[in-house]
């Protein structure tokens, strides 16, 4: 199964036989003060930077979130999607969990989206599916609902089950538009945690066959060395039918694992994308 996402001249494809799908993090203030500020006072340049940045180090698609306090962040929203348009051809996820920003955002594309995100919760649901099915989109839903976030593979099955009969069923979105996110919570608080993400991924590519994406870093929150972590996780992740993550295109440890894993599980034939990659690193270096 095949989830298409769409800029103006360029597509990408995610799938379990496609390349692991690297969605750039990077623009959103969340955590970055003096970015919040400047896009409060409408200085967009580090924006700019953001995507120059991200698609450099190999991102397939970029996140895009404005969510920045005391702002109307519809209008802002709607003007950094035109800015990301006008320096890169990478498609475009839509990040906000107030739905009149991503309505601005999906006028403002070119492009089938990615919409991130909606929960299993009949009121998000009502609100965010008909702009979803209006503009073609493609959504990414997370395996939560009213009650919090599940604790076991089961109980993050059922609300899956749920999300499929109200997404696909309910609202006609085709099933190679629903990305599901499995939750991946931090292996710091409980140590359990990654391998009732690593079963959820592994039973809902199973009885769905649904692509999947995730906040990578989240797994190695409040832990040293999180590079390694997040790595190691999304190695194991991408085995157990993780199609795309959510994570910081710029780091070059984890980008070389999803590349690494594409070549070792056979989505990356005779690793040339691998020795692509090699040879762009050393003519950068050279340069």
């Amino acid at each position: 199964m095949h989830t298409e996402l769409r800029s103006r001249s360029s597509t990408v494809l995610i799938g379990p036989d496609q390349p692991f799908c690297i969605i750039g993090e990077r623009i959103n203030p969340t955590g970055r003060k003096a970015y919040a500020e400047a896009l409060r006072a409408g200085d967009l340049a580090e924006v700019v930077r953001d995507v120059e940045e991200q698609v450099t180090a190999g991102a397939h698609v970029l996140d895009v979130n404005m969510g920045v306090p005391l702002t109307d962040e519809a209008e802002l929203l709607a003007r950094a999607i035109q800015l990301v348009q006008e320096h890169t051809e990478l498609p475009i996820c839509i990040d906000s969990s107030i739905v009149e920003a991503l309505e601005a955002g999906l006028v403002a594309y070119e492009g089938k989206a990615l919409v991130n995100s909606v929960t299993c919760e009949a009121d998000r649901l009502e609100r965010v599916l008909p702009l979803v099915k209006e503009h073609g989109a493609a959504v990414i839903c997370l395996a939560n609902d009213e009650t919090g976030i599940p604790q076991t593979a089961d109980e993050r099955l059922d609300v899956c089950a749920r999300l499929v009969e109200a997404v696909h069923e309910r609202w006609e979105i085709p099933l190679e538009d629903m990305v599901i996110d499995p939750l991946a919570m931090t292996v710091g608080a409980d140590p359990q945690a990654v391998v009732v993400t690593l079963e959820t991924i592994e039973r809902i590519r199973d009885t769905y066959g649904l692509n999947m994406t995730l906040g990578a870093s989240n797994v190695s929150f409040g832990l040293p060395r999180r590079h390694a972590l997040n790595a190691a996780f999304l190695v194991a992740a991408s085995y157990a039918g993780l199609t795309s993550a959510i994570m910081d295109a710029r780091t070059a440890q984890t980008v070389d694992a999803c590349r690494a894993a594409d070549i070792l599980l056979g989505r990356d034939e005779w690793g040339m994308s691998w020795i692509a990659a090699h040879r762009q690193a050393q003519a950068a270096a050279t340069a």
